[in-house]
């Protein structure tokens, strides 16, 4: 998708001089986590997913510049990381993360949850949008144990857009993991954010 149809990319001419950010800080991480009040959704007891968006990952880009201080150099290094986490047309993106404080029970969780980021899915009126993961890294071990953070892009068609922006259907998130089979109900503030994610 090109042009009107794609949200743009962060670039270098978005990022604010440090000095800048740190007086603007306090207010954008207000604004950011009320934002992202829309855009959590917990499905079954461990498993959370954060949505991103073109104004998520701006501040997170900030952030992590606020935080190293890795100056000029650190900055490309950040958009290649988190540019390709926002969304471009017809799609969803989200940070999926097995949250356990129990150590202990964590790791007995993840060596059981090997492969659960490809059974991720959407669906919406009773039509399934399936997971892709990103495949920069391998986040399942060959010894069955998955990573606790995982990112994933959902595809939908126009008509799936449609649907989901329509509020008429159910649209739920969830798993078919043979070890994790939970769903969730998106509630309507968050369908109504998600809905604003497609260009």
């Amino acid at each position: 998708m090109k042009g009107k149809d794609v949200t743009p990319l962060i670039e270098r001419i978005d990022i604010l001089p440090m000095a800048d950010y740190a007086r603007v800080r306090d207010e954008r991480r207000r604004a950011i986590a009320q934002m992202k009040k829309n855009r959590r959704v917990h499905v079954g007891p461990d498993i959370t997913f954060y949505f991103e968006n073109r104004a998520t990952m701006l501040h997170q880009v900030h952030e992590m510049l606020a935080v190293e201080k890795g100056g000029e150099e650190q900055i490309e290094d950040e958009l290649r990381a988190y540019n390709p986490l926002i969304p471009r047309g017809r799609e969803l993106v989200a940070t999926m993360m097995i949250e356990i404080d129990d150590a202990g029970r964590r790791e007995r969780i993840l060596r059981r949850l090997g492969g659960i980021e490809k059974t991720a899915c959407i669906e919406i009126g009773g039509e399934v949008v399936a997971a892709l993961p990103e495949t920069d890294v391998e986040r399942t071990t060959s010894d069955g144990k998955t990573s606790s953070v995982h990112f994933l892009r959902f595809p939908f068609t126009d008509a799936q857009v449609a649907a989901f922006r329509g509020g008429q259907v159910r649209v739920m998130i969830g798993f078919t993991h043979p070890e994790y089979q939970h769903l969730a109900v998106l509630a309507e503030p968050v369908r109504q954010a998600l809905s604003t994610d497609f260009a």
